[in-house]
């Protein structure tokens, strides 16, 4: 959804930004931040908006302001080619050498509350847990739709394939402060506008696989 290209932030989120802040007449600026800081440093007036495909929560719902949903996904698993369907019965029992999640991300609490059995290992990042399942340190690694069919295409010369299992369904919005209504009602009436005129569409087409 957001990832680096040489020194260019690029990818879906990168794109929306770059047509809202053209949409409201505001330059954009994107900030890197760790995953588990982005609601702290809104909250704190550090950042306006986060773009980073934030699952819409409840209890994330208690600290930000979430604007309309722009894409429903669900969590869902990487592992081995040849070892897909073996998770689909039991996957706390079968994921022997763990599953492989992000810290604070809503497949790390699905996977603590749902599964709490399940052996977890951490990664900074999908290419991290790629790398470790191609090594066999981990049976799967579990993200967000888009995540994982991005990683599925990257590495499924190396053997690595998407698992038959919906773990859940969410949907994906962008998240301000709470004091922020007017930023709230134009990114809502911005992503009302890209929808209707398809270009949100053909955003989520050029970079999310599995959306054609």
């Amino acid at each position: 959804m957001i990832f680096k290209q040489g020194e260019m932030l690029t990818g879906v989120e990168a794109d929306l930004a770059q047509a809202l802040g053209s949409d409201l007449g505001r330059k954009i600026v994107f900030v890197e931040l760790k995953w588990e800081d982005l609601i702290d440093a809104l909250c704190e007036n550090r950042i306006d908006i986060i773009m980073s495909a934030m699952s819409i929560t409840l209890s994330r719902s208690y600290r930000v302001a979430f604007t309309d949903p722009y894409l429903n996904i669900g969590q869902i698993a990487l592992t081995r080619a040849g070892e897909k369907y073996d998770y689909v019965v039991n996957l706390a029992i079968e994921a022997k050498r763990g599953i492989g999640l992000k810290p604070g991300s809503t497949a790390d609490f699905l996977v603590q509350q749902e599964i709490p059995r399940a052996k977890r290992k951490y990664f900074t990042n999908g290419d991290e847990a790629a790398k470790a399942l191609i090594k066999k340190k981990i049976d799967l690694f579990v993200s967000d739709s888009p995540m994982i069919w991005y990683l599925a295409s990257q590495y499924e010369a190396k053997g690595l394939s998407v698992a038959p299992l919906l773990l859940n369904q969410e949907q994906l919005g962008w998240a301000v402060r709470r004091s922020d209504s007017e930023l709230q009602k134009a990114a809502n009436a911005f992503l009302k506008k890209v929808r209707s005129n398809g270009q949100l569409n053909t955003v989520l087409i050029r970079w999310v696989p599995g959306l054609h």
